[in-house]
């Protein structure tokens, strides 16, 4: 199941391109016909796929394209007529916008979805080590703070503060982190 957003300036094309997506995996289909509206059910939910069908009524395609690239986690594919499609891809493609030209070659349009979702899910890969990452710069920041609490109130050498972190883990069973929070909320003040 791959959450789709369609935004296209008529039913008639948004109905043909819907199809078509539908066909390579990507529903539930979520079909808007304005960048304002679409702007808004972006904000309601989350999308693994953002599909353009440019030029929109409101507005071009290309600014809201970009919007979604920046704001949104969902592979970004906007859809733009042929005579146009180079200079459209040479400015979007700095932002990680999927361009393709109409009229959409179907084996093509497989690849581009194939790519699209293969991107967004090293993203997401990315994403998930760098929280992992975060989380443990801030546990490490804790610990060391721990450490600096028992260097200064108890005089201990850094070593000697490590070495206590860790006896205390071992002796109760629980992590150094757990045990840096006591000395923390002991010794601070």
């Amino acid at each position: 199941m791959k959450r789709t957003l369609l935004i296209s300036s008529t039913e008639q094309s948004a109905s043909a391109l819907g199809e078509m997506l539908k066909a390579e995996g990507f529903h539930p289909l979520t079909v808007t016909y304005s960048a304002y509206g679409a702007k808004e059910e972006a904000q309601r939910q989350e999308f693994d796929l953002i599909c353009i069908n440019a030029p929109l009524a409101d507005e071009n395609g290309i600014e809201l394209s970009r919007h979604f690239a920046a704001s949104t986690r969902a592979g970004v594919v906007i859809v733009v007529p042929q005579k146009n499609a180079d200079e459209i891809n040479d400015m979007l493609n700095p932002h990680g916008v999927m361009v393709i030209a109409r009229p959409i070659n179907r084996h093509l349009f497989h690849h581009y979805l194939q790519f699209s979702d293969c991107f967004r899910a090293r993203i997401l890969r990315i994403e998930r080590e760098n929280e992992k990452l975060k989380t443990m710069v801030e546990d490490l920041r804790i610990i060391d703070r721990a450490k600096l609490l028992l260097v200064t109130c108890l005089n201990m050498s850094e070593d000697q503060a490590h070495r206590y972190l860790e006896k205390q883990a071992m002796d109760l069973r629980i992590s150094r982190l757990e045990v840096a929070k006591q000395v923390i909320q002991t010794y601070q003040n």
